[in-house]
């Protein structure tokens, strides 16, 4: 029951974070979208899950490449199954090498299977689009 209370509060703020923010960001002057990576950055930080999950979710639809390391740190580290699935997706959607890998061994290494079924899913979507064919991955 906690859980699907946290998921309706990150989906709702994320619905807030999607109509909020522009979606032209790239049509932005440089300070503007800079001040707005660095605040994203900044809200991965906090101890607020909502902020943090909203945070991780942009990064990923800006392919912001300054959050890999923070993402990657979630991915490892964070407790919380649903913010180490965001994420991995948001590190699948920037599609860094070094993103791209750890995702790849959360698919053996990760102690949740739900987290390692969908990296196992976000890392056959990545390959399949770099090589156009199937891939198979050695499961745990």
């Amino acid at each position: 029951m906690k859980s699907q209370h946290i998921l309706f509060a990150v989906s709702l703020l994320l619905l807030l974070t999607i109509r909020i923010l522009p979606q032209e960001i790239a049509d932005q002057n440089i300070s503007t979208k800079e001040a707005c990576i660095k605040t994203l950055l900044e809200g991965l930080n906090t101890e607020n899950r909502g902020l943090q999950a909203g945070c991780t979710y942009m990064l990923g639809e800006l392919c912001c490449d300054r959050g890999v390391i923070k993402l990657l740190d979630i991915l490892h580290n964070n407790p919380s199954e649903e913010l180490r699935i965001l994420a991995a997706l948001s590190l699948y959607k920037i599609g860094d090498s070094r993103g791209i890998y750890a995702i790849k061994q959360s698919i053996k290494f990760d102690e949740s299977e739900r987290v390692s079924r969908l990296c196992d899913k976000f890392y056959r979507a990545y390959m399949q689009k770099e090589n156009g064919s199937r891939v198979e991955v050695a499961a745990k």
